[in-house]
């Protein structure tokens, strides 16, 4: 059977370890971040900056627990943001570093005070670049547009895609032929494309490829070119060797610096999510456990992308074994994990535990149905938890009204 266990990726942080000790005391849900894989992702992409001169970026919207950019901050050239707020966290809390914007809209009233944290502003058309590209220059930034080289990689999570027919991210050539004048042109330094999501270098060839083909030419007279991210380096078994050569050939060709902002490549099994078996029902023969943890609060891209989370001890859509459907407990129909097999028997009280949780948890949760946010922990070093957060009933009604208490 295929049930999965501490040598799997999402859960060789916790081979060796005393899940009970640490884990058993804690109110659930709670999210906890192990140090020891952020380290070692770190480290991986440290190497990559270093044999090939590029550098990489922090893509904040997948991972942006802040208690951890010092330990990042070594492996990093910086944070990538999208928008203001995002901009001023990278700003204020890995100082020293670049920081890198991208947003599909500016506004306005926000740009002023986005020029005191961005190093590097890049725009989604041509119009923006216009709008707020000479006041951007004047201030010192070095600016971008991203560019949409129309390849798409992706199968199955078209949302996803930001090659996808009629997508609204990046400048497609026809778009750049319409509307582009030298003027406009002489202020870029780079081009940005983003187009993978989970994938390996396979990938980003041929995508590097179509960029050449319709932006190549003016590629050499830019200072700099960004992979994006959905670049999966930390994943076992990702080919690093072909990437390496693909930042090579783009220095060499065009004289470029480039950049990478993986998100998930950070922080990819780098953490978990504590829960506990409220209840267990029964509809039809099947078996149902009731979770604290929600679906559509708590990891709401179970539900987007959609995909099974990795759980220890029990096999994702498995047939044998102890068979149950995992579901969350709010009043949504679909607050649905998935269909486990799990080793043995669930009972209520039993501690669950889902791997790679540091990514597009706690920076997209919610309240939905007044759940409490989960707190986060810090899995040390030592194998001591440290409290990060404590969130309670405040900060659901914070969100909704006037600050009366």
């Amino acid at each position: 059977m295929g049930f999965l266990t501490m040598d799997v990726p999402a859960f060789v942080g916790l081979a060796g370890r005393d899940l009970e000790t640490p884990f058993a005391p804690l109110h659930t849900p709670a999210y906890v971040i192990d140090k020891a894989r952020l380290q070692v992702n770190g480290e991986i992409l440290a190497h990559l900056a270093r044999r090939t001169g590029c550098k990489i970026l922090l893509a904040q919207k997948a991972f942006s627990n802040y208690d951890f950019y010092p330990l990042l901050a070594p492996s990093l050239a910086g944070t990538e943001a999208s928008g203001l707020y995002e901009a001023r966290l990278g700003r204020e809390e890995m100082r020293g570093k670049e920081v890198h914007v991208f947003c599909a809209g500016y506004r306005e009233e926000e740009f002023p005070e986005l020029l005191e944290y961005a190093d590097h502003i890049v725009f989604n058309s041509v119009h923006q670049l216009k709008q707020f590209g000479p006041r951007a220059k004047a201030a010192g930034k070095s600016l971008g547009l991203r560019i949409n080289p129309e390849c798409s990689t992706q199968e199955g999570h078209a949302i996803y895609d930001p090659c996808a027919p009629g997508s609204r991210l990046g400048v497609t050539r026809t778009v750049w032929d319409r509307e582009m004048d030298p003027a406009t042109l002489e202020l870029l330094d780079g081009l940005h494309f983003h187009t993978l999501c989970e994938q390996d270098s396979d990938a980003l060839e041929p995508t590097l490829a179509a960029v050449e083909e319709k932006f190549g030419e003016f590629l050499p007279r830019l200072k700099w070119l960004n992979f994006g991210g959905g670049h999966h380096i930390t994943r076992t078994g990702y080919d690093l060797d072909r990437l390496e050569r693909l930042i090579t050939a783009a220095q060499t060709k065009w004289g470029v610096e480039v950049y990478l902002e993986p998100g998930e490549a950070v922080a990819l099994n780098a953490g978990y999510l504590l829960t506990r078996v409220g209840d267990l029902v029964e509809n039809g023969g099947i078996q149902v456990a009731i979770l604290d943890a929600s679906a559509a609060c708590h990891m709401p891209d179970v539900l987007e992308m959609p995909y099974l989370p990795p759980i220890l001890g029990a096999e994702a859509g498995g047939k044998e074994g102890y068979l149950y459907r995992l579901a969350g407990p709010t009043c949504l129909a679909g607050d649905v994990v998935g269909d486990y097999a799990f080793e043995h028997p669930l009972s209520r009280g039993d501690l669950v535990i889902l791997g790679d949780m540091a990514i597009y948890t706690t920076c997209k949760n919610n309240t939905f149905n007044g759940m409490p946010l989960p707190d986060v922990w810090s899995l040390e070093e030592s194998g001591v938890l440290r409290r990060l957060t404590r969130f309670g009933y405040h900060e659901f009604r914070r969100r909704l009204g006037s600050p009366r208490l």
